[in-house]
Order: C-alpha cells, then structure tokens, then sequence
C-alpha cells in the first residue's frame, strides 16, 4: 500500500452505486474513511445499499440532497459515467472539494506497479493480451480496470511482485490527480465520447492525463503511426517506447517491412512481414511474422506490437512474445467469428462504437463485406467511412437512429444496395430482421459483419447486449 493512512478520519461521498461505487465505498471505509454513498436511482433499485450499510456505510437513495456536499466533505468519488454537469459535482468544484474516480483511490492503495492501457480503439484486446504475455512469462498480472473486476478491489489484493494490468477509459481518466502508472500506453484516438466530454480538446486532455505524473523512471508507450500521440511527447517525461506499423524505429517495436504511410501497400505482392523490437543500441529482436499473429485483421497487428512494448518494457524478453501472440484468440465482440452458413462467414464487432473502428474492421478482410451498421447518433456524419465502404463493402443493412446518416455516406460511396430496416416489436427484433436481411443479401465466399460504427444505447443496454443478440440472430439461421 504506497499511503496506508491516505483516507483516514477523511469524510467522503461517493456519487453511484454501481459495481465500481459499492466497490470503492467498501475501500475506503476498511481504510478508516466516514463514507456516504448517494445514488439518484430509488432505494428499491439499489439492492447494493443494505450491504453498505450493515457494514456501516450511510447510503442515500432517490436523489441528490441539497446538503450532500458541504465544506466538511474532503473527497468526492464519482461513477465515471455521471456527467460533471450534476448538481453534486458541481457543488464540489465550487466548494474546491476534489473530485476523483475511482482509480485515483486504487492508485492511492495498490502496492503493486501499473500498467495503465488507454485509447479510443483496442483497448481491452491489448489489455487482454499483456495480461497472457505476462501471466507466461511468470510475472504475476492482475487484470482489471473498465474491463471487468472494479480497480480498487483487484488493488487491496495486489502484492509488490504484481503487475496490476488496468484497462482504463477517458472517462475514468479525467478523474485523477496523483495517479502514476509505472508503463502507460495511449494506443490510438479517435473521434468518440464528445458528447461527454464537450469537444476533442477535453477527451485528449482526460487521454493524456495517462502521462500527466509519470517520471523518468517510468515508460509510456506511444503509437508513432498516430498524431495525436505523438504531439503528446514533448509532455512526456518518461522514456519513450513507440511502436509503427509504418516507420522503422531506432527504438521501438515495429512491422519489417514497414506498411508505409497511411498504411498503404508499397504495390505489388503482400511481401512476408515480421515484428521486430530494435532496443536503440543497434540490435534487432525478431519478434513474430505477421502472418502467424492470431487474430485477423491489420489493426490487430498494431494491438500485437503495443502488447509486445508493453511485455517488454515489464521486462519480457523479446523472443518469448511468439506463442502467446500466435494463440491468442481475442476477446468476445471484437471482430468476433461467430459461424459460418452456406460458404457465408459471420463477424460480431458489436464494441466498433465509431467510425474508425468500423473502418479498421472493415479492412481486416478480403472477401466483399455484407456491413451491418447504425445505432445511437452523436452528431458524427461517417464521412470517414466513405473509403472503406467504397473498397470494401457490397451491401449495407441500417437500423438504429443514424441509418439516414450512414445510408448518405453508402450513396456517397456508391453503395447500390442500401437496406434501411424499419423497427420492429423490440431491439433484438430489428437486429434480427437486420441479419435476415444481410444474409439474403450476400453470396458464398462474402463477410456478413457487424460493426455498428456507433453506441447502442438508442435501442440496446450495451454493446455487448447488441452482440449477444447478433450471435443469437446468426445461430438462428
């Protein structure tokens, strides 16, 4: 525990009841903390609340009370999900009260080092597969985070011997001050999440506070094929390992040879490529050919080479990375093989929440793509999508609020066959009609793929919910 006396005698609120908040709350409590946890669902909807309190933890359902913070609170711990805009929040801010997220207390209690994984794109994949190269080079990861097991919870049982492996969202990022992963890792951004975070400017700002504590003791790992990335560096303190696809590096993890700019083919045949780690004193580590990466797809390839920068700078020799690479299989809902029927294979990316992502699903594959896409509209116009949908794709099948949108971007790139589908009794019912469509609509040797290319929040709890639906829908064939 780096500061075991941290939220002693302290009096702190903690804003949401979720996993994370009941998680959290429990933490500081056994940390010698006055705790009051508030949410605004009613007290029927919090089954959580009687636990927390027969521990002795005030809970306050049904709203947010006027006096719930006032110049005797010391600490605000927000869900990363309530909008800085709610009343508490703000009252907090006003009264110069900090307010933090939950990895900021994790931080504060974790006695093992961390590595902290981050980007628009990519990053449960990544954090899923350093937790397997560490785990086989006997390190002793603990995977946790916004990819399953609340943070504070994994951190009360790290040990210093522990690599604590934390996927982490700008969400929960914004929300720190201290925080100082010993390797963090900006894998990507793109355009998503504006509507909470108000503008770009924001989002990247929450991204690089990844970095904002780091020393140069510590490591961040940086994708040098992304400019947003690297416009970061002369912010950076801590050593620098890149990774690329398209530039050969003095130092770093990269593909030989390179893609090339944008990631194009140089032209001509698909030459034999490899993974290599140079360690800036002239030497080349053979890593990996890519041809024997095991998941498809040349965004994966770029998930493959941050994993192995991540593993090597926890202390994995270069050439042990191979098998856990080669076997690696991926994670449910990202760009997920589901079956295949009458010579017709079917993709879930249920987790392509943006255009980019989408765009990088859709060129992962050769055979003519049948793309299922539309869901919660964030004002993006999947313009971006124009190129891909151009290249790569025969038929699309809409639904969602955004079908008008990407239906003008499927026009724009010369799509013929454009199938809106109109909403049926519920959401898993439109899904549903939405596959029977696309595999009307494709052929022996095509791609029936979902990759909304948005949230799903305008007709399915989740994007996992969406996938699980897809799947069902493809089984039932």
């Amino acid at each position: 525990m780096k500061h075991p006396d941290e939220y002693r005698g302290k009096t702190v609120v903690v804003l949401g009841l979720a996993k994370s908040g009941v998680q959290v709350a429990k933490v500081l409590h056994k940390a010698g903390a006055e705790v009051t946890v508030n949410d605004r669902k009613e007290r029927e909807q919090c089954p959580e609340a009687s636990e927390l309190e027969a521990l002795g933890i005030s809970v306050i359902c049904g709203g947010h009370p006027d006096d719930l913070i006032h110049p005797g609170v010391t600490l605000l711990v927000k869900n990363p999900g309530i909008p800085y805009s709610v009343p508490p929040v703000q009252r907090a801010m006003e009264l110069g009260v900090p307010v933090v997220t939950e990895v900021e207390v994790a931080y504060h209690i974790c006695a093992a080092p961390m590595i902290g994984i981050t980007g628009s794109n990519g990053k449960t994949t990544t954090t899923t597969w350093v937790g397997q190269l560490l785990e086989d080079a006997g390190l002793s990861p603990i995977v946790a985070g916004n990819i399953g097991t609340p943070l504070s919870e994994a951190a009360q049982e790290a040990r210093p011997d522990h690599w604590m492996v934390v996927e982490l969202s700008s969400f929960q990022l914004k929300g720190t001050e201290d925080f100082r992963p010993r390797i963090a890792v900006l894998l990507n951004i793109a355009e998503t999440h504006l509507d909470y975070h108000g503008g770009m400017d924001d989002y990247i700002a929450s991204k690089a506070k990844l970095f904002a504590n780091q020393t140069a003791d510590d490591t961040a790992v940086l994708n040098w094929d992304d400019p947003v990335c690297r416009s970061l560096v002369p912010y950076i303190k801590a050593r620098i390992l890149p990774f690329s696809m398209n530039e050969v590096l003095r130092e770093g993890v990269h593909v030989m040879p390179p893609y090339g700019a944008e990631g194009q083919l140089a032209g001509g045949e698909e030459p034999e490529r490899t993974v290599v780690y140079t360690d800036g004193k002239g030497f080349t580590h053979e890593i990996i050919r890519v041809e024997n990466i095991g998941l498809p797809g040349r965004f994966n390839v770029g998930n493959a080479l941050a994993a192995s920068a991540i593993a090597i700078s926890a202390g994995v020799s270069p050439d042990k990375l191979a098998p856990v690479l080669s076997s690696f299989r991926g994670v449910e809902h990202r760009l997920e093989f589901v079956g295949e029927r009458d010579g017709i294979a079917y993709y879930n990316n249920s987790k392509a929440t943006n255009s980019k992502a989408t765009n990088m699903a859709l060129t992962s594959f050769k055979e003519p793509i049948v793309l299922i896409a539309g869901g919660l509209d964030r004002g993006s116009d999947y313009e971006e999508l124009v190129p891909s949908l151009r290249e790569r794709v025969k038929a699309v099948v809409l639904l969602g609020q955004t079908k008008e949108k990407i239906a003008a971007a499927a026009e724009k790139a010369g799509l013929k066959q454009i199938i809106l589908v109109d909403n049926g009794k519920d959401a898993a019912d439109t899904l549903t009609m939405a596959v029977q469509e696309a595999a009307r609509l494709a052929e022996t040797g095509d791609i029936v793929l979902l990759s909304p290319a948005c949230a799903s929040w305008d007709m399915f709890p989740s994007f996992e919910a969406r996938g699980r639906i897809f799947k069902e829908a493809v089984h039932n064939l």
